[in-house]
């Protein structure tokens, strides 16, 4: 579904991505994570057409991710960004349905979709004419992703989509979007900083340092067969931060 071929992205002397080649399976969930500026937001905007790459290329179902291309690859990609990103001017129906009216759905098709992605999320529909300002952080995530789904995407990419939440609403969560993932069945890229939770999301993780890749696989392959000293500190040191996960 999902190719990067020798991907190159620099901000001046700042090397974001460096040579990244990997592939992404369709209708598979794999998480990118590593540390602070390892180059895996940046890779998840190069997906969607927000980053343009200085060398490579990224392609999605064989189609080349590049300027004119992006407008249609976008309608086929949902796209949530850390702390959900939500229009603070448009209600939570606003925003939720603001690309089925930007490409034209009747109101009826909106409607009836509406309905069925608040469902989807378990979003309530009482609280669809809520500001931003007015839900709590769990409701604006819902929110966030009903509005990626709405199109009904072959591929949804989501930066940290859980990362700005409590404890408490980020497990409730972590849960809900898990088994949704397995329902839809679509293609699904995701950053997070957390090894725990990339490993309660995906069967194939990829670890980044410093714009590379540097080991991808199982969450056995980096616990218990680590390529790089660096894989074996990464994971030791979230072993101490969630005190001895498996």
């Amino acid at each position: 579904m999902i190719e990067l071929t020798e991907v190159q992205k620099a901000y001046g002397p700042v090397v974001a991505l460096d040579d990244v080649t990997a592939r992404f399976e369709a209708g598979r969930t794999t998480v990118l994570i590593g540390p602070s500026g390892c180059g895996k937001s940046t890779l998840l905007r190069a997906l969607i057409g927000l980053v343009q790459p200085d060398a490579g290329t990224v392609r999605i179902a064989d189609t080349p991710v590049e300027p004119s291309t992006v407008r249609a690859l976008r309608h086929s990609t949902g796209y949530v960004i850390q702390q959900g990103g939500l229009f603070p001017h448009l209600t939570a129906e606003g925003n939720v349905t603001l690309a089925a009216r930007h490409v034209g759905w009747s109101p009826t098709d909106i409607r009836v979709r509406l309905e069925e992605i608040c469902g989807l999320v378990r979003f309530p529909v009482d609280r669809l004419s809520a500001w931003p300002g007015e839900l709590s952080g769990g409701q604006r995530q819902r929110v966030s992703l009903a509005r990626a789904l709405m199109l009904r995407p072959e591929v949804l990419l989501l930066d940290e989509p859980l990362g700005a939440l409590d404890p408490m609403i980020r497990a409730e969560l972590q849960d809900e979007l898990r088994e949704l993932f397995r329902r839809l069945g679509r293609t699904v890229v995701m950053v997070t900083h957390d090894l725990a939770e990339a490993a309660h999301f995906a069967g194939r993780i990829v670890l980044m340092r410093a714009g590379r890749i540097v080991q991808a696989g199982t969450i056995e392959d980096l616990t218990e067969r680590p390529t790089a000293e660096f894989v074996e500190r990464f994971v030791s040191a979230q072993r101490r931060l969630h005190g001895g996960m498996a």
